[in-house]
């Protein structure tokens, strides 16, 4: 792979994989003090781990990216670091109510006011995001859910929500480990895979 497709697709990666973990990183309206700092609690988390991503194109063309990503979120605010194999910084990705902002290490910047506009403002279409915020505690969130399914000890293992299959598993107390992420358009398949190390 020549350097500059492997940067276009680090970039990718980052953005795709910034789609997919800050989509939901705006915090609901809640009216009482008290209500705010409790869902704030309920979304803080901190993982560090691994993604792998691949697109599968219609024309049988495969491409992928991986390395290791920080998400650090405090309820109010999100902060996802990429890095490639090497551990090397790809992008920093910053999300507060309203506004979404990629950081790459050259300095260059992309915003906008949802996780899912910068997507698509950089992508140049769109990659449908939602939910990850709650996948990574291992639940669904608001939005419709088919094939729900859970494992022996009753975590969620399995489901389909906003067009993407999900697998979670490997659980520890703080949610799932392994993260299997799939989705099917009419012209490419997209596979996202996490693995969380701490």
């Amino acid at each position: 792979m020549s350097c500059s497709l492997l940067r276009r697709w680090a970039g990718l990666g980052a953005l795709a994989l910034t789609g997919l973990l800050a989509a939901c990183a705006t915090p609901q309206k809640i009216d009482a003090p008290a209500q705010t700092e409790q869902a704030q609690r309920d979304t803080a988390l901190s993982r560090a781990g691994r993604f792998a991503l691949s697109v599968t194109h219609d024309n049988g063309q495969v491409e992928a990216v991986q390395g290791g990503f920080a998400w650090r979120d405090d309820g109010q605010r999100l902060m996802l670091d990429l890095t490639n194999p090497l551990g090397n910084t790809l992008a920093r990705v910053w999300v507060v109510p309203g506004r979404a902002m990629l950081e790459r290490t050259d300095g260059s910047q992309e915003a906008a006011s949802h996780p899912d506009e910068l997507v698509e403002k950089v992508l140049g279409s769109p990659v449908p995001v939602a939910g990850l915020r709650d996948w990574l505690h291992g639940r669904t969130g608001a939005a419709p859910v088919r094939a729900q399914k859970r494992d022996d000890q009753e975590h969620l293992s399995s489901f389909e929500q906003a067009g993407w299959r999900v697998g979670l598993s490997r659980y520890d107390e703080r949610g799932p480990r392994l993260l299997q992420l799939n989705r099917h358009e009419a012209s490419r398949s997209i596979s996202v895979r996490l693995v969380v190390d701490q």
